[in-house]
């Protein structure tokens, strides 16, 4: 079936059961679906646009209430919907870093984090993991104190992110957050992987700012996210325009130059809009996601020689696994090499996860039903039995 202009409809969420690590919160709700098609214009959701003239004004559509209903359900004083989680990195990072500002990051931050504060010209100062690949309250305080002795002041803000992308693993947002108020240090939580997965209060973890991503977390289209703000940072990163024309004396009202005016629109933000009251409610069940999650990782330590990296038991629905010792032995004589796991796992009616590889591998089991869950534990294992491997149960 074809879409027009030669694009392939794509059915992957329909025909499979997806496991793509990074698409398994970003899936849209039927809501989503309709309120796309009635917005899909680029300008459609500013047909009410009035003084003051800026979109997260806009009262209908209800977006103004929608982003002060944001705000408040990630227990923050004000929210700006932005194109994308790395948007919000870059307003933030643009706001508080100047060049030759150390700024903290971690061993596991993602690479958007660092380009925002290479754009604003700071340093990246990363505070290790430990072995079992978590980021500490006492990891952040030794690096605090050597970037103070290297620098001779403390870091300008600190990016800390809630679960990271490279093992999903749960991190003390609360207890960094303490050393970093300690030193003056604002501190960013990029919940990307969190905002709309599982409860997240921005205040309570005692954080300056909360970023999400719309695409990632909050069943949403592409690109969109949102950035919370404490009533005190929010007047600092969503100050207006100040500038002036000097022939014409033009000036441009309330305008905020880190959002360039009004940032997301159209679809993406209806699309948002839509899934919010869906997501509102998915998250007090994120139990049941690692109820299912357990299931899967019960039967993919069963089969000889596979190991979880990511921290055990699971707090979160993002796994890093290594097959080194199971399926890689597989591919090693199997004519199809590593490609052999991702095609007999789609033959049974699972996508997501990157053809080739059977050494160390990432998927998500967010969104499943306990019966997807289990149909996906018992794959894992056929394929294992179906050639040769050990089965430990």
């Amino acid at each position: 079936m074809k879409c027009g202009a030669g694009i392939e409809a794509r059915q992957v969420n329909e025909l499979f059961i997806n496991v793509d690590p990074i698409q398994a919160g970003g899936r849209l709700t039927g809501d989503a679906i309709k309120a796309i098609i009635a917005y899909g214009d680029g300008y459609s959701v500013c047909d009410n646009c009035r003084k003051p003239n800026r979109l997260d004004c806009i009262s209908k559509p209800p977006i103004a209430e929608f982003h002060k209903d944001v705000a408040a359900w990630l227990g923050m004083d004000a929210a700006r919907m932005m194109p994308g989680a790395r948007r919000a990195f870059q307003a933030v990072a643009h706001t508080y870093v100047n060049k030759g500002d150390p700024v903290l990051l971690t061993s596991l931050s993602h690479y958007t984090e660092f380009l925002a504060v290479e754009e604003a010209g700071g340093v990246a100062c990363e505070i290790p993991a430990d072995a079992g690949h978590i980021v500490s309250p006492e990891a952040t305080a030794a690096k605090i104190d050597e970037v103070k002795q290297k620098f001779g002041k403390a870091p300008v803000l600190a990016f800390i992110d809630h679960v990271d992308y490279q093992y999903g693993n749960l991190h003390d947002v609360t207890g960094i957050a303490k050393v970093a108020r300690e030193n003056d240090v604002p501190i960013l939580c990029n919940g990307a992987y969190t905002v709309g997965i599982m409860p997240v209060d921005g205040k309570a973890m005692g954080v300056d700012f909360v970023v999400g991503s719309g695409h990632k977390s909050m069943a949403s289209p592409a690109p969109s996210g949102v950035l919370a703000a404490t009533e005190e940072r929010a007047k600092e990163v969503f100050r207006t325009t100040t500038i002036e024309g000097d022939v014409t004396k033009r000036r441009f009202g309330v305008k905020e130059p880190e959002l360039m005016g009004c940032t997301l629109m159209g679809a993406t933000l209806v699309g948002m809009m839509a899934s919010f009251p869906h997501v509102k409610e998915r998250v007090k069940r994120f139990d049941n996601e690692l109820e299912n999650n357990r299931v899967v990782m019960k039967a993919l330590l069963s089969i000889d020689g596979t190991k979880i990296l990511s921290e055990y038991p699971r707090k979160h629905t993002l796994t890093r696994v290594d097959t080194t010792g199971s399926f890689d032995k597989v591919a090693e004589t199997h004519k199809k090499k590593g490609f052999f796991f991702s095609s007999a796992l789609n033959d049974k009616g699972i996508f997501g996860l990157i053809p080739g590889a059977t050494r160390v591998w990432k998927f998500n089991t967010y969104g499943m039903t306990p019966k997807q869950a289990r149909y996906l534990a018992d794959a894992f294992v056929a394929v294992a039995q179906e050639n040769g491997l050990a089965i430990n149960l």
